[in-house]
């Protein structure tokens, strides 16, 4: 087990087995080099092993020093095992950070799983023949088994529409993922497993208060989430710098808190065009001074990566921009260890197009008040009205208009359009009613703060954070979020809207507190940008001569049991021809060939 994710701690093992346990870590040092060896135990017996970093570590053990606890080491991981043992599990409420953490209490018999709050470090758990197994990785997991476990047919299903599998399931039937903000416990005696959240956000903007400083809260906010992972580090840290206004932003703000040499790390495909932002990413490292470096990939690169990106993962991910994540950690490895970067951003503060749709729901909820007479004495508005978003707003109001229509950042492909080419097993649950259910369950009527929610539940944790992770830990690279430091996402769920999206008045503009933060801090050219994500060229590469390898690998016999290939022909075609819809689900099906090919 130890063996399979060697990756992700290279400079240091431990095990311990007794007493029907058996655990063990691998560790990459970055605090108290010397002495942070795992598993740690404290003098009441409780043992601890941890993947992560708790930023507020060092006030924490002045505290636990003051209440007369003698520390061994200088190490973030005692002080979790120390803090346990004079306040249980409630302690866990106290970490700033990001963790994946197995509490080992010999005297209750318990043994406790933690997940950080926002998902950022992955933990999987499953009971094989009559054993208990837990992991930062699955293939950790399935190291430790004599065979594979069935593919569980669900994932498959929601994988097509999502891109990604959603949690807590995972590709292997039997094999889960822990939520983020929740602790798991199992009781050695009876084998009985319990589970409660800790914590969790609940995106309601708050209405505006003349008398507040939410420039200088959220200043405030920033600099400290910055700080914190700059100097909870015993090695150097960089930032991996896109030329977007996010990471952007993390970089001016770690140059303004007076941290001198910062590195930075950037990578583009050789391409040019919109697939090369290398450009911002240099005026950026010239204004801000850090010592800058740069990766270019090819087509090339990206294909031989496939097969390594596959086994990286652990499950399809078909997001593409993880590849390019990788050759830039890879890059950021030769001179750092821990690097920033600017995920959750958007998640957390209205990115995207969500100023789009804030000014589409404004428009329409006000055209859908006019009577019916004036509506057809306006030019065009009948019309307008037609449109999905609008028909929904009519028929139920804005507050229920996402969920009827399963809104979603991945949405490849809908129940009925999958109908036409599933194999698989036909009693599943629908995707797209799964989607419906986060919906369901936000608490905001707004459909800004449920967009939020929603995003922030699976698509934040399931796609972009598993990349992150994954990715950077396959470099042996640790990589931390600023901007999903937990108080300041419990401070952007209740910023005022106009904040994130703008409105009628201000103009509409996404991120509209960090775009004001930023204009302070940045050139023009940055702020002003539009966001485009990462550029991959790989969805145009359909257009250029790759469709017949495409074809080759989806008619490879692999997703048979799952997919009529056959019936997928105009996917194809339309991929052929240029429909960016098509060649996102074409990519879906290579990534998902690639992955039953190394794993099946």
């Amino acid at each position: 087990m130890l063996d399979a994710i060697r990756h992700r701690g290279p400079d240091d093992s431990g095990e311990f087995v007794a007493d029907q346990v058996a655990f063990g870590m691998r560790r990459l040092s970055i605090i108290d080099l010397s002495q942070g060896h795992q598993p740690i135990w404290t003098v009441r017996g409780t043992g601890i092993i941890f993947n992560g970093e708790i930023y507020n570590y060092r006030e924490l053990r002045r505290e636990l020093v003051q209440r007369g606890v003698e520390l061994k080491t200088q190490s973030d991981t005692e002080v979790i095992a120390q803090l346990y043992d004079l306040d249980g599990l409630d302690c866990i409420e106290r970490l700033e950070g990001m963790f994946a953490i197995c509490l080992y209490d010999p005297s209750s018999r318990q043994i406790h799983l933690v997940r950080d709050r926002l998902g950022k470090k992955p933990l999987y758990y499953g009971e094989i023949g009559g054993a208990f197994y837990f992991a930062s990785e699955l293939k950790a997991i399935l190291a430790a088994t004599a065979s594979r476990p069935e593919i569980e047919p669900q994932a498959i299903f929601d994988f097509l529409t999502l891109r990604y599998v959603p949690g807590p399931a995972t590709i292997w039937r039997g094999l889960r993922s822990l939520e983020p903000g929740t602790y798991l416990t199992l009781t050695l005696d009876d084998r009985r497993l319990t589970q409660r959240k800790f914590w969790s956000v609940r995106f309601h903007s708050e209405a505006f208060d003349q008398a507040r400083d939410y420039a200088g809260e959220f200043e405030r906010l920033l600099q400290q989430a910055v700080e914190k992972r700059l100097v909870a580090s015993d090695v150097p840290v960089g930032i991996l710098l896109s030329g977007g206004i996010d990471s952007s932003a993390v970089a001016a703000t770690a140059a303004e808190l007076g941290h001198a040499n910062l590195h930075s790390f950037s990578v583009a495909f050789d391409e040019g065009g919109e697939s090369d932002e290398t450009p911002f990413a240099r005026l950026v490292a010239r204004h801000l001074g850090t010592r800058h470096s740069e990766v270019m990939i090819g087509q090339k690169q990206l294909l031989e990566f496939l097969p390594r990106f596959v086994k990286a993962t652990d499950e399809p991910l078909a997001d593409l921009a993880s590849i390019p994540l990788y050759f830039v950690s890879a890059l950021a490895k030769r001179d750092v260890k821990v690097v920033l970067s600017g995920e959750g951003a958007d998640e957390v503060l209205a990115g995207y197009d969500m100023e789009v749709l804030a000014r589409q729901f404004d428009s329409l909820t006000l055209a859908a008040r006019l009577p019916a007479s004036m509506r057809s004495a306006l030019s065009g508005v009948t019309a307008w009205l037609r449109r999905p978003l609008a028909a929904s707003i009519l028929r139920g109001g804005a507050s229920s208009a996402l969920g009827d229509m399963r809104a979603h950042m991945t949405r490849l492909w809908t129940d009925r359009e999958k109908a036409g080419f599933w194999r698989g097993r036909p009693d599943l649950n629908s995707t797209d009613d799964l989607i419906g259910s986060w919906y369901h369950d936000c608490a905001s009527p707004n459909p800004i703060d449920q967009m939020q929610q929603v995003y922030c539940r699976s698509w934040l944790v399931e796609d972009l954070l598993m990349k992150a992770d994954k990715m950077s830990m396959a470099a042996s690279l640790e990589l931390r979020c600023p901007f999903l430091d937990h108080a300041l996402v419990e401070w952007c769920a209740r910023l005022p809207l106009q904040w994130k999206v703008g409105s009628r008045q201000l103009g509409y503009r996404s991120k509209r507190i960090l775009r004001d933060y930023a204009s302070k801090r940045l050139p023009a050219e940055i702020i002003d940008r539009p966001k485009r994500g990462f550029p991959v060229p790989a969805y145009h590469w359909l257009e250029r001569g790759l469709a017949p390898w495409a074809r080759d690998r989806i008619g490879s016999g692999r997703l048979d049991n799952w997919i009529d290939v056959g019936a997928l022909s105009p996917v194809m075609k339309a991929a052929e021809l240029g429909s960016r819809t098509a060649q996102h689900q074409v990519w879906s099906l290579v990534v998902l060939d690639h992955w039953l090919e190394a794993w099946v």
